[in-house]
């Protein structure tokens, strides 16, 4: 009866915000002028396959983990479309992309009244933001790569999360890790930005966010109960397929970061592709040097680091280079999953390893390769910046989320019961099972 409670209780705060929101002022979309109607095109399909990108991700996750645990999972993934869409429309938006708090050139987050139920966004142009298409596109745009994010998050305590807690740490991630950095990444007025800090497409932003959140998290939570027992996978061709899902949607994903339909769209999505083949290629093969046998989710394992690495260099560097990047990556996060199991912290689809440690290798290679302000241009300035901006990064979200971990365990426990953990959390917090059943 009190969970009933606790649920209703969410479902009226969501109503009211409904109701609220028919009387908030709010700008009516318009008329669309002065457009690149190629642009405009172009950002609407990518935005519909960054979209797609979170289901691939559910299924990737999904197929990974133990049969009982498989619907919450993805489930997870699929949640945060729905609260993350929520939140974006109510102040999201308006704290990434928003008039900056902070000094000039020295932004930190962006003030919630700015677009505040996307008022003042509709069909006119935004010549800072997004100088060819409406402001209103390029906020549903942002809007997918703040939903995958937290999404990423969710392989590191599979498994072992409620889920009302899970919800709430989205709600509290969104607000104070993701849209200080989007803001300070990639707000003309941003802090990282004006530092110098070049991050394409969110591999800052989206992937080290969500790999040093991921890491806090297996350590907050602590280990599953059933860790030191052999793994049972629920379905590797769900692995395969999320996998192809996810190459699939990050060609909106980085292309699509270009904002036009540009010879620079075309380079990265040059890049995107190229670094993802050369990265499954190098893990796998790497797989077979360190004597085991190349699997079907080490090359799934191995496309996704490699996407992840180019990811914030996608738009800067030569295809060639990205060859190089991806198979780097490759072979770097094939050690750093090894190197994890070694330890003593339970990430459990290992998270960090490929997107913490990815979004690390393409930060640094940006500063190496990117066209005229890297390494191999002459220029050091470009990649001291990020190696300090790597360290601001890790740090804040690393710290950030421990402390977000922690307020939303005071406010309702984050893990479950071991009975609830031990049963699956199909059958303990959803009532549903994967194709046999559990009794609880």
């Amino acid at each position: 009866m009190e969970t009933k409670k606790k649920w209703l209780f969410t479902l009226l705060v969501l109503m009211s915000l409904a109701v609220l929101g028919i009387f908030m002022p709010s700008t009516p979309l318009g008329e669309i002028k002065g457009v690149n109607s190629g642009d405009l095109a172009w950002m609407l399909t990518s935005t519909a396959l960054v979209l797609l990108m979170t289901p691939g991700l559910s299924f990737f996750y999904g197929g990974m983990i133990n049969p009982k645990n498989i619907i919450s999972t993805i489930l997870q993934s699929f949640v945060s479309m729905g609260i993350v869409s929520v939140l974006w429309v109510l102040v999201g938006f308006s704290l990434a992309f928003g008039d900056s708090i902070g000094g000039y050139h020295t932004g930190l987050i962006g003030n919630p009244t700015s677009f505040f139920m996307l008022n003042h966004v509709g069909a006119g142009i935004n010549t800072s933001l997004a100088p060819t298409i409406p402001l209103a596109l390029f906020a549903i745009f942002q809007m997918k790569f703040a939903i995958i994010t937290p999404a990423l998050i969710t392989g590191s305590f599979a498994g072992r999360v409620r889920f009302r807690a899970y919800i709430l740490f989205i709600i509290l991630f969104i607000i104070f890790v993701y849209a200080p950095l989007a803001h300070q990444t990639w707000h003309p007025n941003g802090l990282l930005r004006n530092m110098g800090v070049l991050d394409f497409a969110g591999g800052t932003v989206v992937h080290m966010s969500a790999g040093f959140a991921a890491l806090a998290g297996a350590i907050f939570l602590g280990k599953r109960n059933d860790y030191d027992m052999p793994e049972k996978r629920a379905n590797i061709p769900f692995v395969l397929l999320g996998a192809g899902l996810l190459w699939f949607g990050w060609f909106g994903f980085n292309a699509g970061s270009a904002l036009a339909a540009n010879a620079q769209a075309i380079s990265a999505f040059l890049n995107t592709n190229t670094a993802a083949a050369a990265a499954m290629l190098a893990y796998i093969f790497t797989e077979g040097a360190r004597g085991e046998k190349p699997s079907g989710i080490g090359a799934a394992v191995g496309l996704v680091v490699g996407l992840v690495a180019i990811t914030p260099s996608a738009g800067y560097v030569t295809v060639g280079e990205s060859i190089l990047i991806g198979a780097i990556a490759g072979v770097i996060c094939n050690y750093a999953v090894s190197f994890r199991t070694k330890t003593t912290i339970d990430d459990t689809l290992d998270v960090f390893p490929a997107h913490g440690m990815g979004g690390v290798v393409g930060m640094i290679l940006t500063g190496v390769f990117a066209k005229d302000v890297g390494l191999t241009s002459g220029s050091i300035k470009t990649f001291t910046i990020h190696l300090a901006a790597l360290t601001i990064v890790a740090s804040f979200s690393f710290g950030m989320s421990y402390l977000l971990y922690w307020v939303t365990n005071k406010i309702v426990p984050m893990r479950v019961s071991s009975h609830s953990e031990n049963v699956g959390l199909d059958i303990s917090q959803h009532h549903e099972t994967y194709g046999f059943a559990y009794k609880d």
